[in-house]
């Protein structure tokens, strides 16, 4: 029996759900669309200068209590202006030649009058002879173009000698070469992945079109938001939340496009008017689309209690990510799908009338879910060993990723480091700074020279009081070695004989040290408040404990699996010399907050059916009516994620990785088989305390 065109369900719904459904009225759907463009021809302007607010710089990431920080903030007092080390490496295998010093002597030349900022440019010989080091100091302000023109002054085409550009002004550049146009590069390979899966889900040559659509204008909407965040609000906008951003958009956007879609086609077997069928669509699908959303937002916003700046700022930028794909798809999507009818899903229209022709249990899903009621227990517990196995991976877990293992490629500055530690000792090309009280200075002196891994110290001028020194480690810059070198420094530096010495230590390893201490003290205080705020709404969702208390310890354990395994690929397939420090903590983030959903538009509907037809009827009739969607979605998702794989960082290869694989054990382990498996056997008192624990 199908519904009458005047036939309305508001009667058995809130107003608020029924207020959400406005989209999908006579007057609303054009009224929305109206809205919308109004709203793109606001926002775009702002979305296209959020790359122009962009902040790489590694001090930039660190929280107020870093040691490093300090020392970078008391480098203004011995220097008039910021500057940025060049360092450029010759090189010969046999050995540099007269004619290659006079080539040097003419680069040098050049360079005195391209940047006369930089006073006396010196030449450094190695002991072996075959390799000369040139530092230039740049503005501190500088452009990756100044390294750019920096490289043209300098003479390549002599046979036999190597010149690179490298220490902390060229990986800065190479890390801005990098970030440069990403957003553009992520968006356009996202679109692709995503037009090309949900060709493949709906074999309509019209429908693929406008989930892309959507999510493509509420990226432009993140973008704008971003963009008010850094500059109204001092929110840190670096290369990482903005690759990540375009994304998390898309991949959230298109899971919510599916859940309105497939809900809407199963509405329109049931109704005779389209309107009608999108009205009760929305009202269904709303409360789990809007608690997944909340989850995410919520769960993105626990990154407010970060130390590290570069994980604080992703909270915001990525909540906001979250909002404009949740409000694009409930209210731009539903106008449009109201506007074109029946026909969007065209050649395979759905028929009013045939809902009960078309029984969903019968499908794969349901035969699946089945084949795990038969015996759910032996089920489950096969299954939570299968994680648990792949979670001892983590035993391999180094989160130690030296600045040359940070790139997947070998960029220039790469390849000048290596140039370098040949001949010199491998931290030449950065620095370490030690800032302590004048009064101090000799026994710091005498600290630092006997302190193991340091090469070499110099004088680096007295200010107000202060003096630096600048302290040459052995060790790789960024290296496991070289912060083993900074807690030894700053620990032997803490026994001095006068206490008001107040020694400091910074330069680029003691930053990229406190980056890596603070990730771990990010992951100590986020993780536990991000699973209290999962588990809050999900008993709001579920007037449950019990259900909630089970779904965390199923995301848990998949997270843990999903972080084993990829310990293990990126070690033994990969080849990455370690993970990021703060991969665990953004990682965990984004699947729990994101692989949650599955659970929650799983449980969502069986929490509706069970309150009709019973836990156990509800669970087999849940799986097998949202088995499709939900596989779909999560295949988007994880694809979405993997585009991360294009970018040369070896981080963003990495957190892709992760949360794609950790997607796809959430979508086709624990959705499909340990939950379901754990409601059969737990039964009704999966609701406890609620009225339905008394259910069948």
């Amino acid at each position: 029996m199908t519904h009458s065109g005047n036939d309305s369900t508001k009667n058995d719904h809130s107003g608020v759900w029924n207020a959400m459904t406005v989209p999908a009225t006579r007057r609303g759907r054009w009224l929305t669309i109206l809205f919308w463009i109004a709203l793109l021809a606001a926002v775009s302007p702002f979305a296209g200068k959020v790359n122009d607010l962009q902040d790489n710089d590694t001090a930039s990431w660190l929280p107020e209590s870093a040691e490093s920080l300090q020392v970078s903030r008391l480098q203004e007092r011995f220097d008039a202006s910021d500057t940025m080390t060049a360092i450029i490496v010759y090189h010969r295998d046999g050995g540099l030649t007269d004619e290659d010093m006079g080539t040097i002597q003419g680069d040098i030349a050049r360079i005195s009058t391209t940047f006369p900022e930089s006073g006396e440019i010196p030449m450094i010989p190695s002991d072996d002879g075959l390799a000369v080091m040139v530092p230039v100091e740049l503005s501190d302000d500088f452009e990756s173009d100044d390294v750019s023109l920096l490289k043209e002054q300098l003479s390549r085409d002599i046979d036999g000698l190597e010149v690179k550009v490298t220490g902390p002004a060229g990986f800065m550049a190479d890390f801005a070469e990098v970030f440069d146009g990403i957003d553009g590069t992520l968006l356009m390979t996202t679109a692709i992945v995503v037009a090309v899966l949900l060709l493949l889900t709906y074999r309509s040559p019209i429908l693929w079109i406008l989930p892309l659509l959507t999510v493509a204008f509420a990226d432009q909407l993140a973008m704008a938001g971003a963009w008010v965040l850094g500059k109204h609000l001092d929110v840190n906008i670096n290369g990482q939340n903005i690759g990540i951003l375009p994304v998390l958009v898309f991949g959230v956007g298109t899971d919510y496009a599916l859940l309105i879609l497939a809900r809407y086609r199963e509405e329109l077997r049931r109704f005779d008017h389209h309107l009608d069928a999108l009205r009760a669509a929305v009202r269904q699908a709303a409360p789990a689309i809007l608690a997944s959303a909340s989850t995410c937002i919520l769960g993105l916003l626990c990154l407010l209690m970060a130390d590290l700046n570069s994980n604080k700022s992703l909270g915001p930028i990525g909540a906001i990510g979250i909002a404009a794909a949740l409000f694009g798809m409930l209210s731009f999507l539903v106008a449009v799908l109201a506007i074109i009818g029946r026909k969007v899903f065209w050649p395979f229209v759905p028929k009013a009338g045939t809902a009960e022709e078309h029984n969903p249990e019968q499908n794969l899903w349901g035969r699946i879910g089945h084949w795990i009621s038969g015996n759910p227990r032996r089920v489950w517990i096969s299954t939570a060993i299968f994680l648990g196995v792949l979670s001892l991976g983590l035993i391999q877990t180094d989160t130690t990723l030296s600045t040359g293992e940070s790139f997947r490629t070998k960029p220039e500055s790469i390849q000048g480091q290596t140039l370098l530690a040949q001949s010199f000792p491998a931290g030449s090309g950065a620095p370490t700074i030690v800032i302590v009280e004048s009064v101090a200075a000799d026994e710091v002196e005498s600290i630092i020279t006997a302190t193991g891994g340091v090469v070499s110290v110099e004088p680096g001028g007295v200010a107000d009081d202060l003096t630096r020194f600048f302290v040459t480690l052995e060790a790789e810059p960024a290296s496991s070695e070289a912060f083993t070198t900074i807690d030894n420094l700053r620990a032997n530096l803490g026994r001095l004989t006068t206490s008001t010495a107040n020694p400091l230590v910074g330069g680029g390893d003691a930053e990229s040290r406190d980056v890596a201490k603070a990730a771990v003290r990010d992951s100590l205080v986020v993780i536990p408040t991000v699973l209290i705020v999962v588990f809050l709404i999900l008993c709001w969702l579920l007037r449950s404990i019990a259900a909630p208390v089970l779904l965390i310890a199923t995301v848990v354990l998949s997270f843990l699996a999903a972080l084993g395994a990829s310990v293990l690929v990126f070690d033994h397939l990969f080849g990455f010399g370690g993970m990021d420090p703060s991969l665990p903590l953004l990682g965990f983030v984004f699947l729990v907050a994101l692989g949650i959903d599955y659970n929650i538009f799983l449980m969502s509907r069986v929490h509706e059916e069970a309150a009709v037809i019973g836990t156990r009827r509800g669970m087999l009739r849940a799986l097998a009516v949202t088995g499709g969607v939900i596989t779909s979605a999560g295949i988007v998702l994880a694809a979405t994620f993997s585009v991360l794989g294009v970018l040369p960082l070896v981080f963003m290869i990495e957190l892709g990785f992760l949360v794609a694989f950790g997607v796809l054990l959430d979508t086709f382990i624990v959705r499909t088989i340990l939950v379901p498996a754990l409601t059969f056997d737990i039964g009704s008192r999966v609701w406890w305390p609620s009225k339905l624990t008394r259910a069948k």
